[in-house]
């Protein structure tokens, strides 16, 4: 009942799809984001988001 292997959860390898609409790659590592590919405008995948916010706040 406790086999660890039921609660293995994996990410998908890069270039694997993880179901629903293809995603955008990041426009600065190219790793896939969270937005669709139809998203207009720069996407970023949530670590380069969260690095840039980090620029922002800093820039006084």
């Amino acid at each position: 009942m406790d086999d660890p292997d039921v609660y293995e959860e994996t990410a998908p390898a890069a270039g694997e799809s993880r179901g629903g609409p293809p995603y955008a790659a990041c426009v600065q590592c190219q790793e896939p984001t969270e937005y669709p590919e139809s998203t207009r405008g720069i996407t970023l995948c949530p670590v380069c988001e969260w690095r840039e916010a980090e620029r922002a706040a800093c820039s006084g």
